[in-house]
């Protein structure tokens, strides 16, 4: 019966490592291997073997007596755990001693055989082990891949969800001519601002689709209160109120992975004077993100024609923004916003 072939050296031919003291034992040990498919290396002593280690790389199979001078069994079998824990190692003795043997196998040895050893024992133990090795390493290959395979299949259905929650942003937007275009707008305005901030590609790339998804969550509100032409009542405003938590609910799917996102998406009509809603947060307590897409809504809903008023010029909407920097929108985002407004000229709709 031949061994499972494991761990092959380039040349096809698995390795294994004989360690003992006396040359004859060593020999019978690496003849049988070798009659059986493997390379062997030899070793006197545990140093010798771990030098041989270091030099050849880990080897599927340790066979080493426990009574050696510098570094005995025990030893060598506690470094090889710690340097190459998929080695597969047995140990033999020629003392009968239990306890001995109970605290090898506790500190992972595959085997403890207790000398002398018929072939035919060594033969079957060593069979048993390299299985033991072969099935734990399968485990690991098939959970390594498994796990893989999960975070893809997330990946995927987190895309497919981002689609489709686009998609809905985008048919809610064209129901209303005055508002078509408003979210990309937004969004390119944000990510322009936060670029000159000094925001990195990933941050920037959440602020994005947050300013794309930012008024998500209107498709809760009744059509009639979006289109009215004009003021609203305070229960139709409280409606309007409503949105960015519902947003940010609808997209809880993407808390894990693009936190952001639900920041902008929940927090971008609070005021830095705290006078803003849902929550009525004040100054810094605002993420940065949802400041960013703020100053970018602001700008777009005065530069974009609505019923019940002509659309600003982007110069006159520049300076109100100006006057309310520090109280409802933030200083630091409006002059980044200005600062990158020319990047943006051709993106204002057409009055």
């Amino acid at each position: 019966m031949a061994f499972p072939v494991s761990d092959p050296t380039p040349d096809g031919v698995a390795r294994c490592l004989v360690v003992d003291d006396e040359p004859g034992v060593r020999r019978a040990l690496t003849r049988l291997f070798r009659q059986q498919g493997f390379a062997c290396l030899e070793a006197a002593t545990g140093r010798e073997a771990l030098e041989l280690l270091t030099e050849m790389g880990e080897v599927p199979l340790i066979v080493s007596d426990m009574r050696m001078p510098e570094l005995d069994g025990m030893g060598l079998l506690q470094e090889v755990r710690r340097l190459h824990p998929d080695t597969a190692v047995i140990l033999l003795s020629g003392a009968t001693d239990t306890a001995t043997a109970v605290e090898c196998l506790h500190r992972g040895a595959a085997d403890f055989l207790v000398k002398p050893v018929s072939l035919d024992e060594l033969q079957a133990r060593v069979i048993r082990a390299l299985e033991k090795r072969a099935l734990v390493a399968q485990n690991r290959f098939y959970q390594a891949n498994l796990e893989r395979r999960v975070h893809e299949q997330a990946e995927r259905i987190q895309e497919l969800f981002l689609q489709g929650v686009q998609m809905l942003a985008r048919a809610l937007e064209a129901k209303d001519a005055y508002t078509r275009g408003h979210s990309i707008r937004v969004s390119q305005y944000a990510v322009a601002t936060a670029r000159q901030l000094g925001f990195d590609p990933v941050a920037v790339d959440q602020i994005r689709l947050g300013g794309e998804l930012h008024d998500i969550g209107k498709i809760g509100t009744r059509e009639a209160v979006l289109h009215k032409p004009g003021s609203l009542t305070d229960d139709e405003f409280g409606q309007i109120r409503e949105h960015p938590a519902l947003g940010e609910q609808m997209l809880s799917p993407l808390a894990h992975e693009t936190p952001s996102v639900l920041r902008c998406v929940r927090s971008h009509h609070e005021r830095i004077d705290g006078l803003g809603f849902p929550d009525g947060l004040e100054g810094d307590a605002i993420p940065i993100e949802a400041r960013i897409i703020a100053v970018a809504d602001t700008f777009d809903a005065m530069t974009t024609r609505r019923p019940y008023r002509a659309p600003w010029s982007p110069e006159d909407a520049l300076s109100e923004l100006q006057r309310v920097s520090g109280t409802q929108l933030d200083g630091a985002c409006v002059d980044a916003f200005a600062a990158a407004y020319p990047e943006c000229v051709g993106l204002v709709p057409a009055v």
